[in-house]
């Protein structure tokens, strides 16, 4: 991650075999956030949709893992390189990842910092794929993965936290990814949203959440890796990863609590399990960038500020009039937009310190210039990923066979039949029970014909309904 003090000397001799053992924990944490955001989503939609959404968030980790390996790590995350914008390939297939200390993170192997790394370019995209949920295609999100990996995610993460990067060089503070992760993924969404058009009904129906266990368990995972997202961004094991943590914690906390109250008011005094957690995640997307290098007194107003903003941002789609089907835009885009800022207000030369790192701090310590450079890192990283995401978009849907959004029949089944031909849930179905006389359930199992000897539930089964799965 972004550390702004940063040792000359990479000799591996410095290597701490406890920051190594928790920034791999830390990789497994932000893994299971990648399933953790399948389920959160498969909730949200519609149940025909629900399998097809945990898979390619799926595939989206798979696809993009395999293009960290060719060259998005070393794209993103050159340390040799002098390119304000982009890395070289002095990484590329990871030849020169091995126990040799990347900048960033001197005391852990290069081959443990790049594993950590992967996983956040992993999961960005998947978080993208939720402005296009119910109507997108599988076999395209395969190439616009690896594409958009390539075009948007690593730019931006070299310009972040590369030691050439554009902005690490201004002076954005981004400790976890509130610009490469959240505003990307966010704006991105928009993007999918806007070139694939509505869902079909849209306007006309009403899309509610079909399982709300699974958005608490989606929620859950994501708040649980989180953990290891904005701990591990520390890359050590020390008192700036435990602040990391704590705070991330505490706005997630707030975040549910602030979004779940405005929606009691607003939504006929009832609170719902879908409010609070949508924001949670909230409350975390708008922690991260500043999350190592905020107090935890300031942790409650980036909950706070976060659930509150995000909340009224749903209303965006309805006003605007775009189908942002699972809130990707609201929750990250905006989300990530409101913890930059934030985080040019009340970062801390404290809290920095913690691991002796330097920096001027936010507004609380008298840097009035921090809260542009946030601004600038916002926009810059909005801009960026909407416009190149709609090309990409605009240039598949030229190609034959790579048509992203569904035909209308396909949209009506749904995506998980139409495009993987499995349901997700088995449905059950009312058919006729057999009348007195005819064979008991028990009878056909076994094979025979005789009747039931129990009369009585003979007649009672006549009366009712019989329950079939199909």
């Amino acid at each position: 991650m972004s550390l702004v003090q940063r040792s000359s000397d990479t000799d591996a001799s410095q290597i701490s075999a406890g920051d190594t053992a928790w920034i791999l924990v830390s990789a497994a944490l932000v893994f299971i956030m990648v399933p953790g955001v399948g389920y959160f989503y498969s909730g949200m939609a519609r149940s025909k949709n629900a399998v097809s959404l945990v898979f390619m968030c799926m595939v989206a980790m798979a696809v993009v893992s395999v293009q960290w390996v060719v060259w998005g790590y070393s794209l993103a995350l050159s340390d040799t390189a002098g390119n304000p914008f982009i890395g070289n390939l002095s990484y590329g297939l990871l030849l020169n990842v091995g126990d040799k200390p990347h900048a960033n993170a001197p005391s852990i192997p290069g081959s443990v910092y790049a594993l950590f790394q992967c996983m956040f370019a992993a999961l960005t995209p998947a978080l993208a794929l939720g402005g296009a949920a119910e109507r997108i295609r599988v076999f395209p999100v395969i190439l616009f993965s690896f594409i958009w990996s390539t075009l948007v995610y690593d730019p931006i993460a070299y310009w972040s936290w590369a030691p050439s990067g554009w902005l690490f060089k201004l002076g954005e503070l981004d400790y976890a990814g509130g610009t490469p992760v959240h505003i990307s993924s966010g704006f991105a969404a928009l993007a999918f949203s806007i070139v694939l058009g509505k869902r079909k009904g849209y306007g006309q129906e009403k899309f509610e959440p079909h399982n709300y266990l699974n958005i608490i368990l989606g929620a859950a995972l994501l708040w649980f890796g989180w953990f290891g997202f904005n701990g591990g961004s520390a890359v050590a094991s020390n008192s700036r990863a435990g602040m990391a943590v704590a705070v991330t914690h505490i706005a997630a906390c707030m975040g549910g609590l602030s979004w779940s109250i405005v929606a009691y008011f607003r939504n006929g005094f009832k609170f719902s399990s879908f409010h609070f957690c949508s924001g949670a995640v909230a409350g975390l997307v708008t922690i991260t960038p500043g999350s190592g290098y905020v107090s935890p007194w300031a942790a409650l107003v980036f909950g706070a500020v976060g659930g509150i903003a995000c909340h009224f941002a749903v209303d965006l789609k309805e006003k605007l009039r775009f189908d942002d089907a699972l809130d990707v835009f609201a929750v990250h885009g905006v989300g990530g937009i409101v913890g930059n800022l934030l985080t040019g207000i009340f970062a801390s030369k404290s809290v920095a310190a913690l691991n002796g790192s330097t920096i001027d701090g936010g507004w609380i310590d008298h840097h009035w210039v921090q809260f542009a450079y946030q601004l600038a890192g916002s926009c810059a990283g909005a801009g960026w990923s909407f416009v190149v995401t709609a090309i990409i978009l605009y240039t598949l849907n030229l190609i034959p066979g790579l048509r992203l959004r569904i035909d209308e029949e396909g949209e009506i089944s749904g995506t998980d039949i139409t495009e993987m031909g499995e349901h997700g849930y088995k449905f059950a179905t009312i058919e006729p029970s057999p009348g007195p006389g005819s064979p008991s359930l028990a009878d056909l199992e076994r094979g025979g014909t005789q009747h039931s000897s129990n009369a009585t539930s003979v007649a009672n089964a006549a009366e009712k309904p019989a329950i079939v799965a199909h």
